[in-house]
């Protein structure tokens, strides 16, 4: 999987944090006659943003490198016979699929500003890019969002001297995602400050237009993040570059996007749950120097596992991570990853879960790998443990569901009332996560008359007593008897760190 490269200047942040457009625009002076400059920020990303981009090229793209319709629909291509874009995508979906990490390289603005033409209905962006050898080369423009767009289909052209051709068009409908524009380098560079205008050949769809570039109705926001991504030919001299995620931040994005694609899929409406506010035991730290205990006992868990990127607010970069297992140890997480890893596979089979989502298995395998003719290094160690814990997520949530739909099978008594039993009963959980961003807690319905379900012998008893008097007395209860634990991993400045949410998954009912 590629790791994006990041050029950085002074000011330049990294590339999911909130990066601030800059107006250089004094005494109310406008850049254009008959325009209004606004200022706004673009949206925060993900530490995935990039690393999603080289998949959609890589996935979205068919078996043999040629551009479907899907392809070119998510990044805003108009037909196959549009040479430009289209033989630019394919270029990239094919430098991809080879694999090579420093194939594509990516550069940030350092500042931009946004104006509104009015009179000629069309939207000027200005990005300034930092100084850097990577402009030699020819760049892609792309303008990506955050989730594919809504609202109504749009053709858009967009006008610069910065790009080749100068005028070119985009189709924006409900599957676009990336709007990829083909640029050109003069006299040997790339400009580091690009203009560009964006209208519609409708003017009446000029306020989708704006809504959809510049988040029109709420006016601050701009809704598309722009970068330039270049070839990375032999020669270009990269030394100041910023790895953007290191190749284990690239694994989790990966890990992501499988766990996206495989759990079932669930759509609570409930407000988003904050994992700090559950209660759990000490957090404990995952690292060469962890107790072998402690790894141990971890591996032979089989608690659904929820893995967090960072804190809420935080915007730093995962942190490398290692561990150190005894050779017996090790053995073991191979083990029982191979075995999760075919369990999956029927899984994926028999569920008849996402296309390519066997495929997205075997690479995350393939990089966790543990050799037993050689030492593993500790950073693989650490994959495949993370791989063997997001995985048992994944096993679990599938069993659960699997005993829930016996369980309604059998839920009424004769006389047609439900009786006591396990319910599904999904929650949703804060955004900064790999996954899940669910959890199935379950919970405890139906009917405690005779014969009682699950009983202790109080609830037996106390049934007897209000069947056989007319007392006023609480009737036993359908609650939760038996829970599973949920366990987080968590990412912060300091390292990883695990923490054990106890009594979270209802997994037994019983009257009480």
């Amino acid at each position: 999987m590629l790791a994006a490269d990041v050029v950085f200047s002074g000011a330049l942040m990294l590339c999911w944090t909130r990066v601030f457009m800059v107006l250089q625009v004094s005494d109310g002076q406008q850049l254009i006659q008959g325009s209004t400059v606004t200022e706004h920020t673009f949206p925060s990303v993900s530490p995935c943003f990039v690393d999603d981009i080289f998949a959609a090229l890589r996935e979205d793209s068919g078996t043999d490198g040629e551009l479907t319709n899907s392809t070119l629909a998510l990044f805003g291509v108009c037909s196959l016979s549009d040479n430009s874009s289209g033989s630019v995508l394919a270029e990239l979906a094919q430098e991809i699929r080879r694999n090579q990490r420093d194939g594509l390289k990516v550069l940030y603005p350092t500042a931009a500003l946004v104006s509104e033409d009015e009179e000629r209905g069309s939207l000027m962006f200005t990005f300034d890019f930092p100084q850097s050898p990577l402009l030699t080369l020819k760049p892609v423009l792309l303008l990506a969002f955050e989730s594919p767009v809504t609202g109504e289909d749009l053709d858009v052209t967009f006008t610069s001297q910065s790009l080749q051709p100068n005028a070119q068009s985009v189709c924006i409908s409900g599957e676009t995602q990336y709007l990829l524009l083909t640029g050109r380098s003069s006299e040997g560079s790339v400009p580091q400050k690009w203009r560009v205008s964006a209208r519609t050949k409708s003017p009446d769809m000029k306020q989708n237009l704006k809504d959809i570039l510049i988040g029109g109705k709420s006016g601050k926001n701009i809704s598309t993040t722009p970068l330039l991504l270049f070839s990375g030919e032999t020669g270009t001299d990269t030394s100041h570059a910023h790895v953007s995620g290191s190749s284990q931040t690239s694994f989790l994005c990966q890990l992501k996007r499988f766990l996206g694609a495989v759990l079932p899929r669930q759509h609570p409406e409930a407000p988003l749950l904050q994992l700090d506010s559950l209660m759990s035991l000490p957090p404990l730290k995952l690292g060469l120097t962890s107790s072998e205990t402690l790894l141990a006992g971890t591996i032979r868990s089989s608690a659904p596992t929820i893995l967090s990127f960072a804190k809420r607010g935080s915007a730093l970069p995962v942190k490398h991570g290692e561990l150190a297992l005894s050779p017996a140890l090790l053995e073991e997480l191979r083990g029982r990853l191979e075995q999760t890893v075919a369990r999956i596979s029927e899984i994926i089979r028999e569920e008849k879960v996402a296309d390519g989502a066997v495929e997205r298995l075997e690479r995350l395998r393939e990089v966790s790998e543990i050799q037993l003719k050689e030492a593993a290094s500790g950073e693989t160690q650490f994959r495949a443990f993370l791989l063997l814990k997001a995985l048992h997520s994944v096993t679990f949530s599938y069993d659960m569901q699997r005993r829930l739909r016996a369980g309604r099978k059998g839920r009424n008594n004769p006389a047609g009332v439900s009786v006591c039993g396990l319910r599904s009963l999904t929650v949703s959980l804060e955004r900064h996560l790999v996954g899940p961003h669910t959890a199935n807690i379950n919970n405890c319905y139906g009917s405690c008359a005779f014969p009682l379900t699950n009983a202790n012998n109080h609830a037996v008893l106390l049934n007897s007593h209000i069947e056989s008097s007319s007392v006023d007395e609480r009737a036993p209860c359908c609650v939760p008897v038996a829970y599973e634990a949920l366990e987080v991993m968590d990412w912060n400045e300091q390292g990883t760190y695990l923490s054990i949410k106890q009594d979270m998954i209802a997994k037994e009912c019983g009257c009480r």
